[in-house]
């Protein structure tokens, strides 16, 4: 039993990685294609951070009635028909059309909140209080593992080139949908889960999702929880700041070279580096990582790497560099490519020790409500990444690395405030434990 349930984390694993592969490397060159096609097509109006923006805000919204769609079809089929809305996102390249663009990215705003709900239920599942840790944390590195084909694909795909072609385009939108599918086809695969003891209480269908919206309102207006919404903020604005806005930055600046597009795809193979490693720490080893010195350390390490990286991209890009092709420069002339890269490592573990440490204080101090607990982070950090690709298309890159500063600082302090309480709680249970 306990191996076929880890087998099916393995399955699991297997599917997001493909599919997320396929998405968050199109996610990650998506306002450098939509440029290029606009050069090709001049009636073609989209923009990629609008789009962007439409997913993040139709998944934050979705949020709160996938419970009563999961109670109803289970998480294997919810996530099956998460992964066709990624694969129909990603097909709708082939034909640009405003309305087909925004109308996919809807619906695949709809598709991920599907697939990420049920993913959490199907590994809560797949774990019992003994495998939860080890089983997230062989999840989240092998989600992890989507930055790097994909994007070294695109590396590849794009040497040399200062504009991508409709060939080279139709190329990469070719591999990556076959990818996903492939991603599809395992989690179509998926085998019911075997039960034990200690197996989360199943989902009651007629009474929970009404229950669990009224404990989320409930929760949501904690104090604890609300200093949390300041973290899961911030995740959320730098999930859509190196997705999204970073890498197509690095792209425009023209005077990194004629290899300028080729980073796009290498960035993304840098962040995945820094994400495997900071999931590796401290998810796979969390117990031994966590449990000397909690979880505030990790968080803090995670700030500090992210505001370096903040002020070495300051340094390096120029504040033009989000809107299109630049010849622009900022402090470092020329911009260095390997400085770059190295902000894209840094940016990809900070995000690690920030998530991680979510995932753990989600799963451990909220144990009791973590259906609760879980959909409200989805949210705050979904409208958080919705409202930054908006702000993108107006806001200079200055501007958004000043936001991050400050929301980083204070989503760093908050985390702590919240795990210092924790901590001071843990004697007061221990000994009531004892008793």
């Amino acid at each position: 039993m306990v191996e076929k349930n880890f087998v099916n984390v393995f399955i699991l694993g297997g599917g997001f990685m493909l599919i997320f592969t396929s998405f968050q490397t199109l996610g990650n060159i998506e306002q450098t294609i939509i440029d290029s096609i606009k050069t090709d097509l001049p009636s073609f109006t989209g923009d990629g951070y609008t789009s962007l923006a439409i997913i993040y805000a139709a998944l934050s919204l979705s949020n709160w009635v996938t419970p009563s769609v999961l109670s109803a079809i289970g998480p294997r089929l919810a996530m099956t028909i998460g992964a066709i809305t990624y694969c129909l996102f990603m097909a709708s390249f082939f034909l640009p059309s405003v309305v087909l663009l925004y109308g996919c990215s809807v619906v695949l705003g709809a598709g991920a909140a599907l697939i990420w709900t049920g993913q959490g239920m199907y590994l809560s599942q797949c774990s019992n209080t003994d495998t939860i840790s080890r089983n997230s944390g062989v999840f989240w590195a092998m989600l992890q593992l989507s930055m790097f084909f994909g994007n070294l694909l695109v590396f590849f795909t794009f040497q040399g080139k200062t504009h991508i072609d409709e060939r080279t385009r139709n190329i990469v939108f070719s591999v990556l949908i076959v990818v996903g599918i492939a991603g599809l086809v395992l989690l179509a695969c998926l085998r019911h889960p075997a039960t034990d003891r200690d197996s989360p209480v199943e989902v009651t269908p007629a009474v929970r999702p009404r229950e669990a919206f009224l404990n989320a309102v409930r929760l949501f207006r904690t104090k604890r929880m609300l200093l949390l919404c300041i973290t899961f903020v911030y995740t959320g604005l730098s999930l859509s700041f190196f997705s999204g806005v970073y890498g197509s930055s690095i792209g425009f600046t023209n005077a990194i070279g004629t290899s300028a597009k080729q980073f796009v795809g290498l960035n993304g193979v840098f962040i995945g580096v820094g994400e495997v490693l900071g999931g590796v720490a401290f998810g796979l080893l969390g117990t031994k990582t966590t449990g000397r010195c909690g979880r505030d350390p990790i968080v803090i390490v995670g700030g500090v790497l992210h505001l370096a990286s903040y002020f070495l991209i300051y340094l390096n890009l120029p504040n033009a560099a989000p809107f299109g092709n630049t010849d622009a420069v900022s402090y470092i002339q020329p911009p260095s490519a390997v400085a770059a890269m190295a902000c894209s490592f840094l940016l990809g573990l900070g995000d690690a020790c920030f998530n991680t440490q979510c995932y753990s204080m989600l799963g451990g101090v909220f144990k009791n409500e973590p259906a609760e607990a879980f959909s409200i982070f989805k949210f705050t950090q979904s409208v958080a990444a919705a409202a930054s690709f908006v702000y993108s298309s107006y806001c200079g890159l200055h501007v958004q690395l000043i936001i991050l500063v400050v929301l980083g600082i204070l989503g760093t302090v908050s985390f702590c405030l919240v795990e210092f309480a924790v901590k001071r709680e843990r004697p007061a249970l221990e000994r009531e434990y004892e008793k």
